[in-house]
């Protein structure tokens, strides 16, 4: 038994009251929810950081066939003098024999400015072609990013449309239903009603205030997360548009998914990196040259002295990698192995894409056809309803009848509204799988 049903009332009309008034918060739609989450998501800013990165390492790649100028310095003071094997046969003495001798100066100073400069190396024009493939794979990596949080902020921003309407039916059953037990109170009052009758319809009227506060509840951290997703404090006052545009059927022209781009572009990475091991075999030739001063300096009496003379030379420098114990090799033979993974991996990317595709195409057109019933499913429940609480004011249907009609509606719209959903998400999925995502408008 309900303890008061007119303190029930009470609180369900000032419930209801405060309802038809919410605060005020700005509106954002659909379009200006992803276009905020493009600019302010931090996935988003790590991948824009992350591209940079990686066209700075191409840069630094193309920066090794600049040539490169040295300064260099050099001060020495030999406590002992090298020695050097002077032949005695020079001075006059047997053949074969020889004399160590103490050579140069206790001060030796070296300076110079040293310019080299590659002329061919493979490894570094190896280097320029992976980074410039791999500024290429961060690039649609990014790009894969954006679809991930286009989809992400879409599916929330559709949660949340569900929920608002949820909201907006149970309200409008509220009013219905307070209308029933004010009916219900007079019918009680004129002996026409019984109390349990009363009771059963002011439970159902509790129980809708229940489920609307869980809803409303569901609706305030499915705006919480769609926030945090479009990068924005959780303290910006948020609401979204409630009208859900439903448009009819659109024929999508494939394209490239970002998946399969991605795939292509890591098998041609690693083609590179495998021509790049096989080319380290080839010679390297490089420019070099030395323009400097050295010093020699003597510092006992009663010669001492501090002598400079210029030095320069200039010089090409062919280098062969002849055996590097199969390091190499070994090398080559894994790059293959990942080379066939890949290709393997773009092969299975492509028919399961295809596979995805039709798939989402027959989940859109169920989901489609889904939303036609429920619509004509709404209507024949709104007039069901309608007929039920019109003979049960006449006598004709029972109390029970109302609450099965009720629930019927009630059924009907959640059904509607989940399926109208669904269309939306199926459409976007297959946008997605068609490379369309980021190129047509929500």
């Amino acid at each position: 038994m309900l303890v008061n049903v007119h303190k029930h009332n009470i609180f369900l009309l000032l419930l209801v009251a405060a309802l038809a008034f919410p605060a005020k918060a700005q509106v954002w739609t659909l379009q200006q929810s992803i276009d905020t989450a493009m600019v302010n998501n931090r996935n988003l800013q790590i991948g824009r950081n992350t591209t940079a990165i990686s066209q700075y390492k191409h840069q630094e790649a193309r920066a090794n066939l600049i040539p490169k100028l040295h300064a260099n310095a050099d001060y020495r003071y030999y406590t002992n003098l090298p020695y050097q094997l002077m032949p005695m046969s020079v001075f006059g003495g047997q053949e074969g024999q020889f004399k160590e001798a103490q050579f140069g100066v206790p001060h030796n100073i070296n300076a110079n400015v040293q310019l080299t400069m590659p002329l061919y190396n493979s490894q570094v024009q190896g280097a320029i072609k992976t980074t410039e493939i791999a500024s290429e794979l961060t690039a649609l990596q990014y790009r894969k990013t954006e679809e991930r949080v286009y989809l992400e902020v879409a599916n929330l921003y559709y949660n949340a449309q569900i929920l608002k309407n949820q909201l907006a039916f149970i309200d409008s059953n509220l009013v219905n239903s307070l209308q029933l037990l004010k009916n219900m109170q007079l019918l009680k009052e004129q002996l026409l009603a019984k109390g349990s009758d009363v009771n059963k319809v002011a439970l159902q009227t509790e129980q809708l205030a229940t489920q609307r506060e869980l809803i409303n509840s569901n609706y305030e951290q499915v705006l919480n997360a769609l926030k945090f997703t479009m990068g924005l404090s959780l303290a910006t006052e948020l609401d979204i548009d409630p009208s859900i545009s439903y448009h009819t059927e659109t024929a999508y022209t494939e394209t490239l998914t970002t998946d399969v781009q991605v795939a292509q572009v890591q098998t041609k990475l690693h083609s590179s990196e495998l021509t790049t091991l096989q080319r380290s075999k080839l010679p390297s030739l490089s420019l070099y040259g030395t323009y400097g001063t050295t010093g020699f300096g003597y510092d006992q009496s009663p010669n001492n002295f501090l002598k400079f003379y210029p030095i320069g030379f200039a010089g090409v420098q062919l280098s062969l990698p002849l055996f590097n114990g199969t390091v190499t090799q070994q090398k080559i033979s894994q790059k293959k192995l990942e080379l066939a993974n890949s290709e393997l991996q773009l092969r299975e990317q492509t028919e399961q894409n295809s596979m995805q595709v039709e798939n989402a195409r027959k989940q859109r057109q169920v989901a489609q056809q889904t939303v036609t019933n429920n619509l004509s499913q709404i209507e024949l429940a709104k007039s069901v309803y309608e007929q039920t609480l019109l003979q049960q004011k006449h006598g004709v249907a029972s109390l029970t009848d109302v609450l099965l009609a009720d629930n019927t509606l009630r059924e009907a719209q959640q059904n509607y509204l989940s399926a109208m959903v669904n269309y939306l998400k199926a459409d976007l999925e297959l946008k997605h799988l068609t490379g369309n995502i980021l190129n047509s408008k929500p």
